[in-house]
């Protein structure tokens, strides 16, 4: 990560929240910024846009998760989580609800340099491959629309598959579209226009 790791810490109770800020420290390129005390963990991201969000929860709950899935689903960052106790259920629900990084502490907090740093390599890879599954998803959709053109050209044009295909690259390069974008328009108005090639 170039430049500086802003943190934000969410914990309302003080003395736990100052011994993390201190551990936090050890991450020499880190900014630690906290949630204010009356304030929503929802706000704060919105606010301060944290590289990392660390939230400690003595007594896990459930309104906790729904704003950590809120800010998964709306302004995804590395989330790593401290709890009291161990809980698979609540561990289960909070890696569902985006934390790259459940861990369960007593009152002395473990080394966190190595735990917030592996939860954002984590979180990249994670980002990285739903991206890489996305991008699959798109090509697969295009592929099965150009499939489709094709059909529907020599179905209506008794083209073979090699000219439909030819048709919608010269088609797509003459009005400096992708290839995908005119077959779905060709699709979507059902006719094949233009000379007969």
């Amino acid at each position: 990560m170039s430049g500086y790791l802003k943190v934000l810490l969410a914990d309302c109770e003080g003395e736990r929240a100052a011994l993390l800020e201190e551990r936090l420290r050890e991450i020499s390129d880190a900014v630690i910024v906290r949630v204010p005390a009356a304030g929503s963990l929802i706000d704060a991201v919105t606010a301060e846009a944290p590289d990392v969000i660390i939230v400690d929860m003595a007594r896990p709950d459930r309104d906790a998760l729904d704003d950590l899935r809120r800010i998964g689903a709306d302004n995804p960052r590395p989330v790593v989580v401290f709890v009291d106790r161990d809980d698979r259920a609540f561990m289960e629900e909070a890696i569902a609800a985006g934390v790259s990084s459940y861990n369960v502490v007593n009152a002395a907090f473990p080394d966190v340099k190595p735990i917030v740093m592996a939860a954002v390599a984590i979180f990249r890879k994670y980002q990285q491959v739903a991206a890489d599954l996305q991008q699959a998803r798109t090509s697969l959709t295009e592929r099965e629309t150009i499939d489709r053109a094709k059909a529907l050209l020599m179905k209506e044009r008794n083209f073979g598959e090699p000219q439909a295909y030819r048709w919608l690259r010269r088609k797509a390069m003459n009005e400096s579209k992708r290839i995908a974008a005119i077959a779905a328009e060709l699709l979507g108005s059902g006719q094949p226009e233009g000379p007969q090639e």
